[in-house]
């Protein structure tokens, strides 16, 4: 039997699931969630950017041993930003694999929104063009009595022959 696939597809629960908030975010709240989620990381940012502060600030004054323990404190600050980095990627990788799976789930739920959205415009144009034929075809029949009408008159009138053709009738009438 195939599992199936999706946010729900998995054994254990996600934290993350059920909370709405979670996949319908903004850059910013995205931007608070991932520090929240792995605060070493601006952690060990900070500390970098504190030992490259204080190693140009130490050669400036010239202080070559302070500079030396600072360029020493930043390559410990990177390294423990990187660690803190692939920590966090193994840590919260199924989140992020919940969270793609969310993002194409929701992209092709929007594309059958779409793509229903869609039919139902062209099923009321052709609902409005099947009417309009009809009422068109009712018309185009009513005239063609109407004209059919009008002949029959007209032909009767021929057969019956107008105040002339009486006139010349009863002038003959009169003769014979």
């Amino acid at each position: 039997m195939e599992q199936p696939s999706g946010p729900m597809s998995r054994d254990l629960p996600s934290s993350f699931e059920g909370n709405r908030d979670f996949y319908e975010e903004n850059r910013w709240q995205k931007l608070g969630r991932r520090l929240k989620e792995e605060p070493l990381i601006p952690i060990g940012c900070a500390a970098t950017c504190w030992a490259l502060w204080g190693a140009t600030k130490s050669i400036r004054r010239g202080n070559s041993y302070k500079a030396q323990q600072m360029f020493r404190m930043r390559l410990y600050a990177q390294a423990f930003t990187i660690v803190a980095m692939v920590a966090g990627s193994f840590y919260h990788n199924s989140d992020r694999i919940l969270r793609k799976e969310y993002d194409d789930l929701k992209k092709e739920q929007k594309a059958q929104e779409k793509r229903s959205a869609w039919i139902k415009e062209l099923e009321a144009r052709d609902k409005e063009e099947t009417d309009w034929r009809e009422k068109m075809a009712k018309v185009t029949e009513v005239r063609e009595q109407e004209a059919k009408a009008r002949r029959a008159k007209e032909e009767e009138r021929i057969r019956e022959g107008g105040p002339i053709a009486r006139a010349v009738k009863k002038i003959k009438e009169g003769v014979e």
